[in-house]
Formats: C-alpha cells, sequence, structure tokens
C-alpha cells in the first residue's frame, strides 16, 4: 500500500544489525524510527505474556500475519490494529517522540 509520505517500510533504513535493534541509516524518517521502537516495544509485550502471534492475533481481531509484518518492521500498524494491541496488553506500546534520535 502506498504511503502519503512517499516513507519507504521501516526495515528499509537498515544500514547495519539486524532489525529491530538495527542502526538506521542518518536520513531516516521518524516513521522508521517509531516502526523499530514499536516492534521492540511488541516484541517485549509478547515475551512477557504467554501469547504466541496467532493467540494475540485471535484476542486482538487482527492477522497474525500483520503482527509479524509490523515485528519484522514491514508495515506500520493502522491505528485500530495498535488500539487493539494495546488493549490486549494493557498499555502503550506505540513509543512516542521518545523514539526519535536526538537533534543535532
Amino acid at each position: 500500500m502506498p504511503r502519503s509520505s512517499n516513507d519507504k517500510v521501516p526495515c528499509h533504513y537498515v544500514t547495519e544489525g539486524a532489525w529491530p535493534h538495527a542502526t538506521l541509516t542518518s536520513d531516516a524518517p521518524a516513521s522508521a524510527h517509531y516502526g523499530q521502537a514499536l516492534a521492540r516495544n511488541l516484541h517485549r509485550a509478547l515475551a512477557s505474556t504467554d501469547h504466541s502471534l496467532r493467540t494475540l492475533a485471535e484476542v486482538a481481531g487482527v492477522t497474525h500475519s500483520t503482527i509479524s509484518r509490523v515485528l519484522n518492521g514491514k508495515v506500520l500498524p493502522d491505528l485500530g490494529t495498535l488500539a487493539r494491541l494495546e488493549a490486549v496488553f494493557g498499555f502503550q506500546l506505540w513509543p512516542g517522540p521518545a523514539a526519535l534520535p536526538p537533534a543535532p
């Protein structure tokens, strides 16, 4: 699906290392930084519960492939998906401005 900002998928901006702990390019847009932090938050949330991708998908009402794509930096979730995931865990997954690198 085309993005209105023409940003590429978050994992496209990896220069070194493995997603979601990789180094991003210096020109990576905010969406890439948010996507990376969101993937880390979602991974930690899954690790702290008994949910697999499939059980989380079932409870949240989204597909397991969508969750996998978010975890792998292939897509940013829409607000509905994000809300469903946060409701299942009971805490915020969206990283907000803290995900951005410090300004030079």
